[in-house]
């Protein structure tokens, strides 16, 4: 990454949501770029996010609050792109230049950094009119080795990368009263980190977005989630460390 702001240092920057500046051996990948102070009825509760830096997106499914038109033209047309089989040629009619489809079990190359499509269990196609696009997760393998669940519920196959983790980015919330099927709950999250057995588990998709004009009542708001599910870890899988980031904040590797 030709960049001057790069850091030296290997770090997740955690920008809020499932939005997080992965920064290895150079290179910065950027997963589900979601930079607006508000998408559809959802409104920005946390800090904004300072401009990011992106070697190469990796977006893990088409969902508007994951795959955002406005955030990846922020970045530019000619950023690289790692997208999910079936939303290329949607991405592509929409001015975006470089992008590729990186399906389970596909990899590429970032500079010095690997990037592997791997399984998430969660429905990304774009309703009403987007494309019937699959979800992926990532790992990104470089001297360390990082794992990005995107959107997923639970599922066996996850203990398929245990052993080889340094770091797991695992989404334990979401911006309403209630999650639906292909979501973890702190809990589930917990249960996930269990199988998984990364050196250190952070928490996303959390403590960003709130609906606008509703009552915070019931909202999973706050940093709630994400301490409950550090609290579940302690329980289920107490060899993995939890770091708690908080929108705006990194944290070194």
């Amino acid at each position: 990454m030709d960049d001057d702001r790069r850091s030296r240092r290997d770090r997740i920057a955690f920008l809020g949501h499932s939005t997080v500046q992965i920064e290895l051996d150079g290179e910065a990948l950027l997963t589900d770029p979601l930079l607006r102070d508000r998408v559809a009825h959802l409104r920005r509760y946390a800090r904004p996010p300072a401009e990011p830096l992106a070697s190469a997106v990796l977006l893990s499914h088409a969902h508007q609050d994951h795959l955002d038109l406005p955030s990846l033209r922020l970045l530019g047309s000619q950023v690289p792109m790692f997208v999910p089989p079936g939303a290329g040629a949607w991405l592509r009619k929409r001015g975006f230049e470089a992008v590729s489809e990186l399906g389970v079990g596909e990899e590429a190359t970032v500079g010095a950094v690997t990037v592997a499509g791997v399984p998430a269990d969660h429905d990304g196609r774009r309703y009403p009119l987007g494309p019937r696009s699959a979800s992926v997760g990532y790992v990104v393998r470089g001297t360390r080795t990082v794992y990005f669940a995107g959107d997923t519920g639970v599922f066996e196959g996850m203990a398929e990368l245990a052993g080889s983790l340094d770091v797991a980015l695992l989404p334990v919330a979401g911006w309403g009263r209630t999650l639906g099927p292909g979501h973890m709950d702190p809990l589930d999250a917990a249960r996930a980190t269990r199988l998984l057995r990364p050196r250190i588990a952070i928490p996303i998709h959390w403590g960003t977005f709130r609906p606008i004009g509703r009552s915070e009542r019931g909202l999973t708001i706050g940093d709630g989630p994400a301490r409950r599910f550090a609290a579940h870890v302690g329980e289920l899988e107490p060899a993995s460390e939890v770091r708690i980031v908080a929108p705006g904040e990194d944290t070194d590797l």
